[in-house]
């Protein structure tokens, strides 16, 4: 689930100081998603910037280190998770094995907003206080990891306004914890004690920790709404409390349609969905990438343990013993791993190849992507004229390719003729007759 705050802008029209166009508000986005434990490891690998390749490119791993933890995780969340329940600080009594145990708040602002009030530092700034909204929402012991991105780069931000900018957003990995209260029975001896609390217990469950509220909206109507819908509100509170005061709440609940922040959510949900599909590619790359290293050690794995109980060693000297199927099975192998050193060469020649062939092919690509710039940019801006010139264009290049169709048919229903009538062909190739010289008057008088 996402929810939307919407933050004024003082400078309504143009562009500020530092040359980014403004917009009429600016605005943040909460999103809050569930995970069971067998799909938060990929989470864990794109928050903590583990793996090695990222199927976002705008994703720069030389910028990773300026990444902000305002909590780091000392182990895995899996890991940790497990030292927690061990120690006694979180229980999962009465969960399923699938139940959703993980939780993730994401904090995402337009990224014209940072850049117009200092960018980095000002985004380090932010992001602190958020982070002790966080605390607040659900409780500092629970929070497992929060950190900041600050190696994203925003493509087209970047190419408007000539530099590089990075898109800033805050990850915030907790798990949903909830006070349970133990009651003594009515079984204990002591009737004073029945009803009381006997002990509060660090219940995991994400229905109770975000569970169904009444409220009324604008018109007086009651809704059951989810208990983090009610984010906007606090977080709107909580910020405005903490001196950022350019933020300006949306209207809780509001049916209302506003064609701007319509779109908006449109866009987002987007992103969010490139981002799924992302991470969804990235998995099933992981996964095969481990099922083929599983597949390829296991087999070698035998191999070195048969390998080392081969031979038996004299006791008086260095040599060994090997019976004849030992001898031959070690001679087979180290043939196979001269045949196989050669094939890795080869192999390695081959990469090396295709390698510069995919550079030279990424290259092709950039240039052609530069040079489809301009009609890139007039799609974005004149969509209706540039549809409109290409049908013109397509329409005039298909009269042309009729008209020469029909010339050509033309000159061979022509050839046609002239090869079905011989004397036609004579007649036509036929030297003109000599002209006759006029009498002479006097010859005619007389």
């Amino acid at each position: 689930m996402q929810y939307n705050c919407i933050c004024k802008n003082h400078l309504r029209n143009g562009g500020d100081a530092n040359g980014v166009e403004t917009e009429k508000v600016d605005r943040t986005v909460v999103r809050n998603q569930s995970y069971k434990r067998g799909g938060i490891g990929i989470r864990e690998r794109h928050n903590e910037r583990k793996n090695e390749h990222y199927a976002n490119p705008d994703i720069e791993p030389e910028r990773s280190p300026l990444n902000v933890h305002f909590r780091r995780c000392d182990a895995t969340y899996e890991q940790k998770l497990a030292q927690m329940l061990e120690a006694g600080e979180v229980s999962t009594r009465g969960l399923k094995e699938d139940a959703k145990i993980f939780e993730e708040m994401v904090f995402d602002v337009n990224t014209a907003y940072f850049e117009r009030h200092g960018g980095y530092d000002y985004a380090k700034a932010f992001f602190g206080e958020v982070f002790r909204f966080a605390e607040k929402e659900v409780g500092s012991p629970y929070i497992l990891s929060a950190v900041m991105h600050a190696d994203e780069r925003n493509k087209g931000l970047s190419e408007k306004l000539g530099k590089d900018v990075y898109h800033y957003h805050l990850h915030v990995i907790y798990l949903p914890v909830v006070d349970k209260e133990v009651k003594w029975s009515k079984r204990c001896r002591d009737p004073t004690l029945v009803g009381k609390t006997k002990d509060v217990i660090h219940q995991i469950s994400h229905s109770k920790k975000w569970a169904f509220q009444d409220t009324v909206n604008e018109k007086g109507e009651t809704r059951r709404m989810a208990s983090y819908s009610l984010l906007q509100t606090r977080f709107f509170n909580h910020m405005r409390d903490a001196g950022f005061t350019d933020f300006e709440r949306g209207v809780e609940g509001s049916t209302a349609e506003h064609q701007e922040i319509a779109e908006y959510k449109v866009s987002q949900e987007r992103v969010r969905l490139k981002e799924i599909r992302a991470d969804t590619l990235e998995s099933e790359m992981w996964l095969d990438e481990l099922k083929d290293r599983i597949r390829q050690v296991e087999p070698m794995y035998r191999g070195i343990v048969e390998v080392e109980k081969m031979g038996k060693k004299k006791r008086f000297s260095d040599k060994v013993e090997l019976t004849a199927a030992e001898f031959e099975k070690l001679t087979s192998l180290a043939k196979f791993a001269y045949k196989a050193q050669h094939t890795i060469e080869d192999l390695s020649t081959q990469l090396r190849g295709w390698r510069e062939k995919y550079f030279d092919m990424k290259s092709a690509f950039e240039r052609l992507q530069e040079k489809a710039q301009p009609f890139i940019e007039a799609m974005r801006e004149v969509p209706e004229t540039v549809i409109s010139f290409l049908l013109e264009v397509v329409q005039k290049a298909k009269e042309a390719r009729e008209q020469q169709r029909i010339e050509s048919q033309r000159a061979k229903e022509m050839s046609k003729l002239r090869a079905e009538s011989p004397w036609r062909v004579r007649i036509d190739n036929a030297p003109e007759p000599p002209k006759q010289k006029p009498k002479s008057r006097d010859r005619d008088a007389r």
